[in-house]
């Protein structure tokens, strides 16, 4: 048996929150939430293009076969 469940660990606290309040943060600590919100916005890109083009190869195919 397990000593802990996926319940049981801790989160990690998120880099940033979507709305979260920004006033007491310093320029480096905004500096550094847009940094990784950019890496994640590339991240997700390239997600989008993948499963674009298994998407459009799909449609292709099944095209192609009516």
């Amino acid at each position: 048996m397990a000593l802990f469940s996926d319940d049981d660990r801790p989160r990690p606290k998120p880099v940033h929150e979507i709305g979260q309040d920004l006033s007491m943060l310093s320029l480096a600590e905004i500096d550094l939430r847009v940094a990784a919100l950019q890496a994640e916005i590339e991240r997700l890109a390239r997600a989008r293009e993948k499963k674009a083009i298994s998407r459009d190869a799909a449609d292709a195919f099944f095209r192609k076969n009516d």
